[in-house]
């Protein structure tokens, strides 16, 4: 193992313990180090304290020439930057790097979203009396009527559920805990869920995940399974299936909720958002629905009739 490798693992290992940051971010932050990894390797740099403004520049122009989004490239600059204090920290390096590592502007695109005829379509597509029906019946209305992230809905445990006082207890991103309240269509479809259709998919077996969602060998549902049941529901639907995944619906949450007159605050809170600008970006999205609106029916929008 090279010396740059040995300080990239030592990173990657504070963000565990210190941070306590997903598995899944830890794999972002590793993919975009090994970019750099590559990078220096060509140019004959295993150390972090040899790396120089140049090598920076160079790297900049190499995730040019990767045809990298302009959000994909901010990614890993960001990524490089930590690990370049990181190494200041532990006085590796002693000269600083980043104020030369200029990270790419971008436009922050708007969400995809459902509007609510299409949600309500989906759900409906979803719906059976079949124990799998029934689990994605009551996954869709948690989904679309909590706003949790994917990870978070089939982590779900039973302990989490309040079914009487309709609150869930989640735990986010950083092992974040949050209260989130669920409407009462959710409430009884999670109870619908229980009584019908959970005892059916355990059967007889021991219940090591005491997970809320399983799948149909009884075991903890997973984030790809979900994703291949959900597009199957969009295309029973009529929805194109490149247009759902768990992630709008999430979305489909949060717009329809300040749409309906919630204030930011509250849907910061209960999409367990750390920086209120995150959740800002649906406030654009209502605007742009807005722009649509007088654009197809203002008499003078491009849309009116001739």
């Amino acid at each position: 193992m090279t010396p740059l490798e040995q300080i990239c693992d030592a990173f990657l290992t504070r963000l565990v313990v210190e941070e306590g940051l997903s598995p899944r971010t830890i794999e972002a932050y590793a993919g975009d180090l090994k970019h750099l990894r590559v990078h220096l390797a060509k140019r004959k740099v295993d150390r972090i304290d040899q790396i120089s403004g140049r090598d920076l520049s160079s790297f900049a122009g190499y995730l040019d020439d990767r045809s990298m989004q302009a959000s994909s490239r901010a990614r890993v600059l960001v990524s490089v930057r930590r690990i370049l204090r990181y190494a200041q920290e532990q006085g590796v390096i002693n000269s600083d790097l980043v104020q030369g590592l200029e990270t790419p502007k971008h436009v922050r695109a708007l969400p995809r979203i459902l509007h609510q005829q299409e949600t309500a379509a989906l759900i409906e597509a979803a719906r059976s009396e079949e124990p799998l029906g029934l689990r994605d019946v009551a996954m869709l209305e948690i989904l679309y009527g909590a706003g949790l992230r994917v990870s978070e809905l089939v982590g779900l445990p039973i302990s989490a559920l309040d079914l009487r006082g309709r609150l869930l207890r989640v735990f986010g991103k950083g092992s974040k805990e949050r209260v989130v309240p669920i409407g009462e269509v959710a409430a009884k479809s999670l109870s619908v869920y229980f009584e019908r259709a959970r005892p059916r998919l355990l059967g007889d077996r021991v219940d090591h995940d005491h997970t809320v969602f399983l799948n149909r060998r009884g075991r903890r549902m997973t984030r790809q399974n979900f994703f291949t049941r959900i597009r199957q529901h969009a295309v029973k639907a009529g929805i194109a299936r490149e247009r759902v995944s768990p992630h709008v619906l999430r979305h489909a949450f949060a717009t329809d909720l300040l749409e309906g007159g919630a204030d930011l605050r509250a849907i910061q809170m209960m999409l367990g958002h750390a920086d209120l600008s995150t959740t800002e970006i649906y406030t654009h999205v209502s605007r742009a629905k807005l722009r649509r609106t007088v654009e197809s029916r203002h008499p003078r929008g491009s849309g009116a009739s001739q």
